[in-house]
Parts: C-alpha cells; sequence; structure tokens
C-alpha cells in the first residue's frame, strides 16, 4: 500500500502564510503526478495544484499568483506554500499522488487524511 501524511495546517490570519508538506510511503515503485485538493465547509471537494515528477506545475485560478507547489522527489515529498492567504482558502487540504506499485501495471490515486485550514479576517 501507499501512504500520504500531510502536516503544516494551522490557524493564520488573512495575509499570512503556511505551508504544508506531504510525504509518500509505502509500496512505491513510482510516484507520478502529486497535488492538493481542498474541502472548504459545505463545499465540493476541488483541485488546487498539480506537480509532474518533471516538475511542470498546474494552479486552480483562485489560488494563481499566491500558492506555489513543489517536490522533492528523492523524498517523496510535496510541498504548497500558500502565501497572501485568505478567508475563503479555509479547508481541508488533501495530499494526492498518483503512483505505480512495484509489480503491478498502471498507477493509481492515493489520498492523505487530509490538514485543516483556517485563515481569519
Amino acid at each position: 500500500q501507499v501512504r500520504l501524511v500531510e502536516s503544516g495546517g494551522g490557524l493564520v490570519q488573512a495575509g499570512g502564510s503556511l505551508r504544508l508538506s506531504c510525504a509518500a510511503s509505502g509500496s512505491i515503485f513510482r510516484i507520478n503526478a502529486m497535488g492538493w485538493h481542498r474541502q472548504a465547509p459545505g463545499k465540493q471537494r476541488e483541485l488546487v495544484a498539480t506537480v509532474t515528477s518533471s516538475g511542470s506545475t498546474n494552479y486552480a485560478d483562485s489560488v494563481k499568483g499566491r500558492f506555489t507547489i513543489s517536490r522533492d522527489n528523492t523524498k517523496n515529498t510535496v510541498y504548497l506554500q500558500m502565501n497572501s492567504l485568505k478567508p475563503e482558502d479555509t479547508g481541508v487540504y488533501y495530499c494526492t499522488s498518483r503512483t505505480l506499485r512495484p509489480g503491478t501495471l498502471l498507477p493509481e490515486d492515493y489520498w492523505g487524511q487530509g490538514t485543516q485550514v483556517t485563515v481569519s479576517s
């Protein structure tokens, strides 16, 4: 199996910054894309940002210019630097990875348990 463990969430005032981390461990042959999703209270889960194994990134329009996703392939870890935070960024942030396990042919998607981010106004 593959396990994703997030850290770095918390409470911050509007305009502040937080850095989320997510480490993948377990039965890993190769990790393709990694990313972050979030779910605000009463809303559907949405994509925040993704990064491929070669470093190509993609962002939701709502976070462009404020959030930066990066990864350390040697540590199977993905990061999300969040600056200029707004109250509407509040939610549970989930790490994801598209991972190929040894002995399998197709990668599968894995999710972390989530970390709470709360931005006060």
